[in-house]
């Protein structure tokens, strides 16, 4: 077995966050490389004309699945090692609510914001100083809220163990759900690119 690294003990703290320093330099030259920072390409996702960010993160969610899964089933990674946050039903999708309403308000996520700024954006500076708002009123009324914030947990679970199957059949409905999720995008996006390219009645 030889992964996860830090688990095993192959680099310490001090080395970890250099190396999460780094990857995250990485993910953001190449979120604004795919135009990610742009707060125009990101709302093209909600008015369907443009689904890149679907594609784009999609993939890499089935990437990291494929991944992991064939490494674990060789033998080279130990999947029961890697950190799985524990899932509070209720106050997650209403984060996620919130989060998804920020996005369509503000045109940034939390993650292309932080790549508009670095590119000099003023509507991403914005975007990302409401953010940082945001965080310091949560935690200055994280008292008030803890109860609700700890609300539904279901502890360390995954969708395999909640549905009582196997881990490769969720790998395999996945990637058919991808697949016709990319398929569908595409014609989506060449559906609402023709409509915009009728003539006005």
């Amino acid at each position: 077995m030889n992964a996860p690294f830090y688990k095993f003990g192959y680099f310490g703290d001090g080395f970890s966050l250099i190396l999460a320093f780094v990857i995250g330099i990485g993910f953001g030259f190449f979120l604004e490389r795919a135009g990610f920072g742009s707060p125009r390409k990101l709302m093209g996702q909600f008015y369907l004309t443009d689904l890149a960010v679907f594609k784009v993160m999609f993939t890499a969610i089935i990437t990291a699945m494929l991944g992991l899964f064939y490494l674990g089933w060789c033998g080279l990674v130990d999947v029961s090692l890697v950190y799985l946050p524990p899932t509070y039903l209720l106050p997650q999708i209403t984060g996620g609510l919130i989060l998804g309403i920020g996005f369509v308000v503000g045109g940034y996520c939390p993650g292309t914001s932080c790549v508009g700024v670095a590119t000099g954006r003023l509507d991403a500076i914005v975007f990302l100083v409401g953010l940082m708002v945001g965080i310091f009123v949560f935690g200055e009324f994280f008292k008030v809220l803890e109860g609700f914030y700890n609300a539904a947990p279901m502890g360390q679970i995954t969708i395999p163990e909640l549905l009582n199957i196997s881990y490769g059949l969720i790998v395999f409905v996945v990637v058919l759900i991808a697949v016709g999720g990319f398929a569908g995008a595409t014609r989506v996006e060449k559906m609402m690119a023709a409509k915009k390219g009728e003539p006005r009645p």
